[in-house]
C-alpha cells in the first residue's frame, strides 16, 4: 500500500495534496470522455488523498462533469476545487465588475457549489488595460464570500508583482515546471517566496513525454493532440529530440535505482524545488494512480539529482520568464494558443486554450 499523500498549507487553514487530479484531459480535445469512467476516476483518486482538483471556465464541460461528481457524493466536503477565470482575449480591455461577477456565478453553479475554493485568474495580453481592475473585481467577489483564495496561472514575473503589489491576496501561481522547463526558477521563484506564494506545477510529465514509451524511441512525425505539440516544442527548445533522449536516459536510470516508473521520478523532481506547493497530474484515468502516489513521497538523493543534473547542465534553460515564449505574438509556441473559447462555448470547440495544452 502507497504512502498517505502528504498535504500542504496553501493558506492559513487551507490545505491540498501535494498531487492535485488536472482536469484538462477531461476537455474533450483528447477523444471522447466517458462520464461514467471519469466520474468513477474521481472517485478513485478522492479515496487515493488526492482530493485536490484543478480546472477552469475554458476547459469544455470540465466543471460541469467535477459539479456532477460533488452533487453524486452530496457534498464538496473534503475537497479541494480549484478553477480559473480566463476572460477571452478578444473581451480584454472592455471587462467590467458584471461580467466578473457573471463568471463567477457560472463556475459557481457548474461546480455545484456556493463558494469556490481557489480561482486562478490569466491576462493573455500585457499590452490590454484592464488587468489590474479584472484581479480587484476577483477580490471584491471573495470579499462577497463566493471565493475562499485567489491565484494566478501563466503570468510572467512583473505581472505577478504588479498583482500583489496592488493587494490582490494571492495564495498561488500555477505555472508550467518540468526537467525540460525551469522558467519558474530564479525571479519567479524568489519573488513567490518573498510573498508567500505557492506554485502550483503542470507539465511535469511533459504531456506523457516522460515515459518509457518514449525511451530509445525516434522522433516522432506525427502527434496525437496540441498537448503532445506543444511539449514537442518544448523538447525542441530544451535542445532537440537527441539531448531529450539523454535526459530520459538518465531519468530512467534515476527510476530503476528506485524501482519506480520514470513518470514518478518527473514529478518528484518538480516536487522537490523551492516554493513548490504541489505538482497537477492531468491523469486522463486511474490507470498509473499507483506510480504517480509514489511521486509525492518519493526522496531523490544527490545521486539522482547528480545524474539528471549532468544533462540539465549541457545547455542554459529555457529563455525568458513564465509562458514569455507562449506569448511571443506570432511565435511557434503562440500559433497552437486558443485566445476565445468563452465566446466559443457553445460552437463545440473542444479543449484547454492556454499553457496545459495548446489553464
Amino acid at each position: 500500500m502507497s504512502a498517505p499523500v502528504p498535504r500542504v498549507a496553501l493558506a492559513p487553514g487551507y490545505t491540498i495534496p501535494r498531487l492535485v487530479k488536472g482536469g484538462w484531459q477531461l476537455a474533450g480535445g483528447h477523444g471522447a470522455v466517458d462520464r461514467d469512467a471519469a466520474l468513477a476516476d474521481m472517485r478513485t483518486f478522492v479515496a487515493a488523498g488526492l482530493t485536490g482538483f484543478d480546472c477552469a471556465d475554458i476547459y469544455t464541460g470540465v466543471e460541469a462533469l467535477i459539479g456532477d461528481f460533488v452533487r453524486a457524493r452530496g457534498s464538496a466536503e473534503g475537497l479541494q476545487i480549484h478553477t480559473k477565470y480566463v476572460p477571452d482575449l478578444a473581451a480584454l480591455g472592455t471587462l467590467t465588475a458584471a461580467d466578473v461577477a457573471a463568471a463567477v456565478a457560472r463556475s459557481r453553479t457548474r461546480l455545484g457549489v456556493d463558494v469556490l475554493d481557489l480561482v486562478q485568474f490569466h491576462w493573455w495580453d500585457y499590452e490590454r488595460p484592464g488587468m489590474i481592475d479584472a484581479a480587484a473585481w476577483l477580490q471584491t467577489r471573495q470579499q462577497a464570500g463566493e471565493i475562499r483564495h485567489l491565484g494566478l496561472t501563466n503570468c510572467n514575473t512583473a505581472a505577478v508583482r504588479a498583482v500583489l503589489d496592488a493587494g490582490v491576496p494571492i495564495v498561488s501561481h500555477q505555472v508550467q515546471y518540468s526537467l525540460l522547463d525551469q522558467r519558474p526558477a530564479g525571479a519567479m521563484t524568489a519573488l513567490c517566496a518573498s510573498r508567500g506564494v505557492g506554485l502550483l506545477c503542470y507539465g511535469a510529465l511533459a504531456g506523457g513525454f516522460f515515459s518509457a514509451r518514449w525511451l530509445g524511441a525516434p522522433a516522432p512525425d506525427v502527434l496525437a493532440n496540441r498537448s503532445l505539440v506543444k511539449y514537442r516544442l518544448i523538447i525542441d527548445e530544451f535542445g532537440g529530440w537527441d539531448r531529450f533522449q539523454r535526459l530520459l536516459t538518465a531519468v530512467a536510470g534515476v527510476a530503476a535505482r528506485h524501482a519506480v516508473g520514470i513518470g514518478t521520478v518527473a514529478v518528484a523532481w518538480v516536487l522537490a524545488q523551492p516554493q513548490v506547493a504541489a505538482v497537477i497530474v492531468g491523469a486522463r484515468s486511474a490507470a498509473h494512480l499507483d506510480d504517480t502516489v509514489r511521486a509525492a513521497t518519493l526522496v531523490l538523493d544527490r545521486e539522482d539529482h547528480a545524474a539528471i543534473a549532468a544533462v540539465l547542465g549541457e545547455r542554459p534553460p529555457l529563455p525568458g520568464d513564465v509562458y514569455d515564449l507562449e506569448r511571443e505574438k506570432g511565435g511557434r509556441h503562440a500559433a497552437i494558443m486558443r485566445y476565445d473559447l468563452n465566446s466559443q462555448a457553445g460552437t463545440g470547440t473542444r479543449g484547454p486554450g492556454l499553457g496545459k495544452s495548446t489553464p
